[in-house]
């Protein structure tokens, strides 16, 4: 396509969310529509503030930046990735990782809640002492763990050595070497034998099998092993049950993150009696687990 037809950001916008809408584009990976993405693609790729579209609408660019925005907008559509393999990056909170294709896009309904320390479940956050993360990814819940408990070491697992690499670019942005140790393991496996957690925290793969093979094709670009949870979504989530109880101290908490499978959850450990915490999307999103409702 001819760079001449676009002399403005405002060109390329109009452009790119008709092109994304003719296109069907799933949006969940940072954005919820197609505006939002559009602008957000344009200001990355022109190096503008990501907040301050406006200001730029009507500024006459130049062939070059027209032509590498157009590049973007074709990827997006052409090859149905996330946004964020595209820049490179991708927000959670109100903090920044860097992504590619070999970690899932951050999302997480666990971050809304390390603010407030997931009160009222942790009434001294100051005594948290060990938190583990498990299935951790790109590593940003554990980083904001770290970042939210400052007296806490943390211990973030994954069985995938390409999403550690990732984790450890990121680990290393935040400057936390020294208090967030990154783990390849399958699981608890080779997480230091004794150890005992105050807080266990996962996001990890949920999706059943059904759901599965109607996603989108902007997550079927994401680790299938991120993602894939078996025939009901509990594969994963079974294991980190079972084991957390010798991992956990006396009133240690696990807290599970299981998105739209609150069914299957419910079906797998509802016996156990679980606490459904309060989320943006409602109290279907994460469970919790005291130490003591795990050695029943």
């Amino acid at each position: 396509m001819t760079t001449t037809l676009f002399t403005t950001p405002r060109d390329l916008l109009r452009y790119a969310v008709s092109r994304f809408n003719t296109a069907k584009l799933f949006f969940g990976h940072g954005s919820t529509e197609a505006y939002d993405e559009a602008a957000y693609l344009i200001l990355h790729t022109l190096k503008l503030p990501l907040d301050l579209l406006d200001p730029f609408l009507d500024a006459k660019l130049l062939p070059e930046e027209v032509a590498s925005v157009l590049a973007v907008i074709e990827r997006r559509v052409n090859d149905r990735v996330p946004a964020a393999y595209i820049t490179n990056e991708a927000f959670l909170g109100t903090y920044k990782f860097y992504v590619d294709e070999r970690t899932i896009v951050p999302r997480s309904f666990i971050a809304e809640l390390i603010p407030d320390y997931f009160a009222p479940w942790v009434n001294e956050p100051e005594n948290v002492s060990n938190i583990l993360e498990l299935c951790t990814g790109s590593g940003c819940l554990a980083i904001m763990m770290a970042d939210a408990f400052p007296d806490a070491q943390v211990d973030a697992v994954d069985i995938s050595a390409d999403a550690l690499e990732v984790a450890k670019r990121n680990v290393a942005t935040y400057e936390l070497e020294q208090r967030l140790t990154l783990i390849a393991s399958d699981l608890y496996a080779n997480v230091p034998a004794g150890k005992k957690y105050d807080l266990i925290i996962t996001n990890p793969p949920y999706v059943n099998s059904g759901s599965m093979s109607k996603l989108p094709m902007e997550y079927r670009a994401e680790p299938e092993l991120a993602l894939d949870g078996g025939k009901d979504g509990m594969d994963i989530v079974r294991r980190i049950v079972a084991g957390a109880a010798e991992r956990l101290t006396d009133d240690g908490l696990l807290i599970v993150e299981i998105g739209n499978e609150k069914e299957f959850a419910e079906a797998a450990f509802g016996e156990l009696g679980l606490t459904w915490l309060t989320t943006s999307n409602g109290d279907d999103m994460v469970f919790l687990l005291t130490a003591d409702q795990l050695k029943l």
